[in-house]
């Protein structure tokens, strides 16, 4: 087991969604161990092969079976990127329909920081439900990312001087 600590790049489908890799060698050079976690739709908008080559394991979009292993170790943080329209709102909500949107509801209650790289159109944007959406996961404490968007935005985010915490601070159950 690596002493690392372990971020979760949860992976929404949008056009830059091809570009994870940066955001994973980012967060590979700063010392992250990095596992992708991604909504069935951005199945088709990411290079699997090379998500999984760059960082050691399967990338998840699916529940396991009953009694079969956790592929991935429990997150440290998770990374949001990019974090569509109906992914917000459905996580604001608390509708956890793909492992995806599980994972961030779970996280909330186990305490992980997570970073939101929201990328959608002004159209969406507008929409209240949107608004409010974001306001919800900021009272739950999710750091959520600016425009334009960058990616590395999530690890500036999640850099320990903003969590007040060392990234190593502890796994979570």
């Amino acid at each position: 087991m690596s002493a690392k600590p372990f971020l979760y790049v949860v992976v929404c489908a949008a056009g830059v969604a091809s570009e994870v890799g940066v955001l994973i060698r980012a967060a590979q050079a700063g010392g992250w161990e990095v596992g992708v976690v991604a909504t069935p739709q951005a199945l088709g908008f990411i290079d699997a092969a090379d998500v999984e080559s760059r960082t050691g394991y399967p990338i998840r979009s699916a529940w396991r079976a009953p009694g079969e292993p956790r592929p991935l170790p429990a997150p440290d943080a998770i990374a949001v990127a990019p974090a569509t329209f109906n992914t917000v709102n459905k996580w604001a909500a608390g509708i956890s329909d793909t492992l995806a949107l599980g994972i961030l509801c779970e996280a909330h209650g186990l305490g992980v920081p997570i970073a939101a790289l929201p990328y959608l159109n002004a159209a969406q944007a507008a929409h209240p439900a949107y608004r409010q959406s974001l306001d919800r996961l900021r009272d739950m404490g999710v750091l959520i990312g600016t425009e334009p968007f960058r990616w590395a935005e999530a690890l500036e985010l999640l850099s320990p001087s903003r969590q007040g915490a060392s990234p190593e601070r502890g796994r979570a159950s």
